[in-house]
C-alpha cells in the first residue's frame, strides 16, 4: 500500500472534467459579482477549484459529508495555491447547523439523483435560511420532464441508481420546482446541458 501524499488523495472524477465549462458558463451569468458560495457536497473538490480560479472574487465554502472527499477537497486546494477557498465543512444536508450562517449562493451538482428525497427537501429548507432575498441556489444534475426521461441512457442511469439504493433515483423537475417555489424560490428556464443534464437556477424572492 502505497503512503498518502498531497497527490495520491486528490480524488479525480472524469465526469466533472468533462462538465466543469458548461456549468462555469452558467455560472459566470447568475452568481453575485463578490459574495460567499458555498458548494454542497463538493465530491473530489475539482469543480471547487476551477470555479474559485475563474471566479476570483467570490468567496468559496466546499463542504461533504465524506472524510475521504474531504481529504480530496483539501489536498486540491492546496496543490491549485488559491486563497479564495475555505477548508471544506463536514456539512450533511439533512443535519443542523450547516456550519455557515449565511452565503450569497449555493451550488449542488449531481446530489439531487444520488441522495434521497429528503435531502433534496433538506437541501432548500436550508437554502431559504442561508441566503437573502435575490441570492441563488443552483443545481445540476438528469432530471424528468412531465414524468418522462429525457433519454435513454437517463432512463438506464434511473433503473442503476435504484437498484443500489431505493430512495434514489432521477427526480421529476416539476417537484423540484415546486419544492422551491414552496420555499420562497423562483425557477428560471431550464438550461439543457450536456450529456441529458440540466442546470436549474432557483432565485430567492
Amino acid at each position: 500500500m502505497s503512503h498518502a501524499t498531497s497527490t495520491a488523495v486528490r480524488q479525480h472524477a472524469p465526469a466533472a472534467e468533462r462538465n466543469r465549462e458548461p456549468i462555469l458558463a452558467v455560472l459566470r451569468e447568475v452568481l453575485p459579482p463578490a459574495g460567499l458560495v458555498l458548494e454542497i457536497a463538493s465530491g473530489t473538490g475539482q469543480h471547487v477549484i476551477h470555479f474559485a480560479a475563474a471566479l476570483p472574487a467570490l468567496d468559496w465554502q466546499p463542504s461533504d459529508p465524506d472524510a475521504d472527499a474531504r481529504a480530496s477537497i483539501a489536498a486540491w486546494t492546496a496543490h491549485s495555491g488559491l486563497t479564495n477557498v475555505r477548508a471544506p465543512l463536514a456539512l450533511n444536508v439533512e443535519g443542523t447547523p450547516w456550519g455557515v450562517e449565511a452565503a450569497q449562493a449555493v451550488l449542488c451538482i449531481n446530489m439531487v439523483h444520488i441522495s434521497p428525497w429528503t435531502a433534496t427537501q433538506a437541501l432548500f429548507a436550508g437554502a431559504d435560511r442561508l441566503l437573502e432575498r435575490g441570492g441563488v441556489l443552483y443545481l445540476y444534475g438528469p432530471y424528468r420532464r412531465d414524468g418522462a426521461h429525457t433519454s435513454p441512457g437517463n432512463e438506464a442511469f434511473d433503473q442503476q441508481l435504484q437498484s443500489r439504493n431505493p430512495a434514489w433515483g432521477v427526480r421529476d423537475m416539476e417537484a423540484v420546482v415546486a419544492l422551491g417555489d414552496a420555499h420562497g424560490f423562483a425557477c428560471g428556464e431550464p438550461v439543457a446541458m450536456p450529456a441529458n443534464n440540466f442546470s436549474l437556477v432557483f432565485t430567492k424572492r
